[in-house]
């Protein structure tokens, strides 16, 4: 009996292709069914894309695709993204001195913090929100009626470039070195340069007391918008064929060196995932992840509450998580459903 090799290979591939696409069917399920359950009810959105097309989307606790939502701390990246524009376009160097845009520090040892400095959050100012070391200056800051003024009294607790310790008077920093080097109001450049160039038109700035967008947080978007983002990212820079941001940027802000002596997968709880320190870049982090036969690295924004965008290079894959898990735990469970059931979705 003569085998036909061309109809058993064929027929082998629609076979794979099958259990491959009934796998997908299956974690979705599960996801979704695992959603209702209470440890996981405040995960408001989820958004998945591979190879630029959207795999899974859904929204709940009244949320919906046109519904936006705060970032928290994610917003950060963004700002990460405008300093890279900036740096693009010649207006600083991540080594200059921020003495050349802050005047009020301009005779002043604060003076000597370059911009490098502030986005790696290696400032050296007496500020920390992250472990609770304090003074929390983002929660003081807010019940004063000049942020500028209160900026501009921080003490340096150590010299620059020594330690890491997160604040979110970096971005609040960054933000203001772009407005004055940019002389544009750095809501007007984000406009400009990054939003619009995105057909993004739908979000809501939190404006300072002294008039600028808040460059830390306290941004709401829609997450598939956010998505764009992640995506752009994903490929070095540009969108839709256009370079928003050169790859150089993309390339220098996401190499994350700096150990945060902390992992975002331990305190999601997954049962047998190997934990590894989450590392900082400029405004970003990343996290080599483990479990089973995973093992990937996750490039990420991460806001309180469980506000992410993700980056999976090897994967070709962009996810962005919203949530209201705020100051707890379950605010870090995006990870474990990354673990258990987004990854998988991805590998089929």
């Amino acid at each position: 009996m003569k085998i036909n090799y061309t109809i058993l290979f064929t027929l082998l591939l629609l076979s794979t292709s099958c259990a491959s696409q009934q796998t997908t069917k299956d974690k979705t399920a599960e996801l979704l069914e695992l959603l209702q359950s209470e440890n996981y009810a405040k995960i408001d959105g989820i958004v998945v894309a591979k190879n630029n097309k959207l795999l899974f989307e859904k929204y709940f606790n009244g949320y919906e695709r046109e519904s936006l939502h705060d970032l928290r701390s994610s917003f950060k990246t963004i700002t990460s993204l405008l300093a890279g524009i900036a740096v693009d376009k010649g207006l600083f160097k991540v080594d200059d001195e921020i003495r050349k845009f802050i005047n009020e520090w301009k005779n002043d040892p604060r003076g000597k913090i370059t911009v490098k400095n502030l986005l790696e959050m290696k400032s050296g100012l007496a500020c920390e929100g992250f472990f609770g070391i304090g003074p929390d200056c983002e929660a003081e800051m807010w019940e004063k009626d000049d942020w500028l003024k209160y900026i501009f009294n921080i003490p340096l607790r150590h010299d620059p470039g020594l330690n890491w310790e997160y604040t979110s008077m970096e971005p609040e920093l960054v933000g203001i070195i772009i407005s004055r080097a940019s002389k544009m109001n750095l809501m007007d450049f984000a406009k400009k340069y990054l939003f619009e160039p995105l057909a993004i038109n739908k979000y809501e700035w939190f404006v300072t007391p002294n008039g600028g967008g808040y460059a830390a947080g306290s941004f709401g978007i829609k997450p598939i918008d956010f998505l764009k983002i992640g995506q752009m990212v994903l490929d070095k820079g540009k969108w839709e064929g256009q370079q928003i941001v050169s790859e150089n940027w993309i390339n220098e802000s996401t190499n994350c060196q700096t150990d945060v002596e902390m992992s975002f997968v331990r305190f999601a709880r997954t049962k047998n995932a190997k934990y590894s320190s989450a590392k900082y870049g400029y405004f970003w982090y990343s996290e080599l992840l483990q479990y089973g036969a995973i093992k990937t690295e996750v490039l990420f924004s991460s806001g309180n509450g469980g506000q992410y965008m993700m980056v999976l290079k090897d994967y070709d894959a962009c996810v962005v998580f919203t949530g209201s898990n705020f100051g707890n735990w379950r605010g870090k469970l995006p990870f474990d459903i990354l673990l258990k059931y987004v990854i998988p979705m991805l590998e089929n």
